[in-house]
């Protein structure tokens, strides 16, 4: 009998949560079959089997176990039965065309009656179908282990004719629906609290021209996808906008560690995607280092693997500085927290067209307000606002990019 032991999933992470079992007690597992999905406070991973056997669960979906903790047992002795195929989770996209058309709803069944967290709560393929297609949990009986809600139940839901359309408004009733927070949620609260009461938090702001951007854009986009087999964002040239800046004021990419600045020699920039499972904040290596090319693509990883929940540890720790694009989703302006324990954090937002003065003439510009969030117990004043004005020149003349921050005729004329 193998006893299966929680393994760290890296450094500082003493416990992990049971977020979902992929198996059910007494299946037959294959080697390296993913068995449970696991919620640290950094990220959420795969537990994969040790050996090929029996499983016998030892902890339920929402305990909290410790790095080491036995969590099922694997009767390695046992013969695999006739015709075993492992579970697997099938895409999600392919629901729409495996779906049957449409019947006359049937008599709902009762859901299992359990006190438990399973109760009600959707696995996570079940879950990205139904924020697809706008269904709420209390429209689905949940027919897996202690009432949890599997994909085939929605699917079934959705063969049925469930109505997409009553999650997107009021049920009618004056229930309540308690719902526990993940341990990932837990743990953004307590650093946001944290970061609030013990550093001294101010943002600076500034607004951006995006009109030589959007028209360098326009202009190459479709040779650079072609040449480089990536989109071209406006994230990659705010990250190098971002690291060109801080190599001119390095407080803004140091720490504090006691009663030391710890300055760093490199920008490892963290970007904040949103994810099923919340906010995440990968960290995108030596950006200083990196092309407009390189950033799309190294961005456009992590943001897939933060969105299917593969994303590790070790790809959202030590950022120096991290970058925060509210304007995806309409924002005008915010004060973004800092991600400890960075000392900075320059917030985006969404651009809207506003008349400004251009050479004495009113003209109506793609404005961007962008905001700066610092520790002013290591950032002054004059170095948060001279940053922040470093890359605003940078984004409305390009070409500085290219030069290091200095003005391309500066450089021509040897100045």
């Amino acid at each position: 009998m193998l006893e299966m032991k929680v393994p760290s999933p890296g450094e500082s992470i003493s416990e992990v949560e049971i977020a979902e079992w992929l198996v059910e007690d007494g299946d037959y597992v294959e080697k390296d079959q993913a068995i449970a999905e696991v919620d640290s406070d950094k990220a959420t991973l795969e537990l994969p089997a040790e050996e090929a056997g029996i499983i016998t669960l030892k902890a339920e979906v929402g305990d909290t176990v410790e790095v080491g903790q036995v969590v099922c047992l694997i009767d390695t002795s046992a013969e695999k039965p006739e015709g075993f195929e492992a579970k697997t989770e099938e895409p999600a996209e392919e629901v729409k065309e495996e779906a049957p058309a449409p019947n006359p709803m049937p008599a709902a069944k009762e859901a299992p009656k359990s006190d438990s967290y399973a109760a009600g709560h959707p696995s996570v393929a079940a879950k990205k179908i139904m924020d697809e297609n706008n269904i709420s949990a209390n429209q689905i009986n949940g027919t897996g282990k202690d009432g949890r809600i599997t994909k085939q139940d929605v699917v079934a839901a959705m063969s049925a004719g469930i109505s997409t359309n009553a999650a997107a408004g009021w049920g009618g009733t004056r229930d309540t629906e308690r719902k526990k927070m993940s341990m990932l949620r837990r743990k953004v609260a307590e650093r946001l609290v944290s970061v609030k009461n013990e550093t001294a938090m101010l943002t600076t702001f500034n607004e951006v021209d995006m009109k030589p951007i959007m028209d360098l854009r326009k202009m190459y986009k479709d040779k650079f996808k072609e040449f480089h087999g990536v989109g071209l964002g406006f994230m990659s040239f705010f990250t190098k906008a971002v690291t060109e800046a801080l190599n001119l004021f390095p407080a803004v990419n140091a720490q504090i560690d006691g009663k030391e600045m710890i300055m760093h020699n490199y920008a490892d920039i963290g970007i904040a995607v949103s994810s099923p499972k919340g906010l995440m904040v990968p960290v995108v290596r030596n950006a200083e280092q990196m092309s407009l090319a390189e950033i799309e693509s190294e961005i456009k990883r992590l943001a897939i693997r933060a969105r299917d929940g593969k994303i590790s540890p070790d790809e959202m720790m030590g950022g120096t500085f991290t970058i925060t694009n509210g304007g995806v989703f309409g924002s005008m302006l915010s004060t973004p927290i800092i991600n400890p324990p960075q000392s900075a954090i320059l917030g985006m937002h969404n651009i809207v067209e506003r008349p400004v003065a251009i050479n004495g003439k009113v003209e109506i510009r793609p404005i961007m307000y962008v905001a700066l969030s610092y520790d002013h117990r290591i950032i002054d004043g004059k170095e948060s606002v001279s940053f922040l004005k470093a890359v605003k020149e940078m984004l409305e003349k390009p070409e500085k990019l290219i030069f290091g921050s200095k003005d391309p005729y500066e450089v021509l004329l040897g100045l």
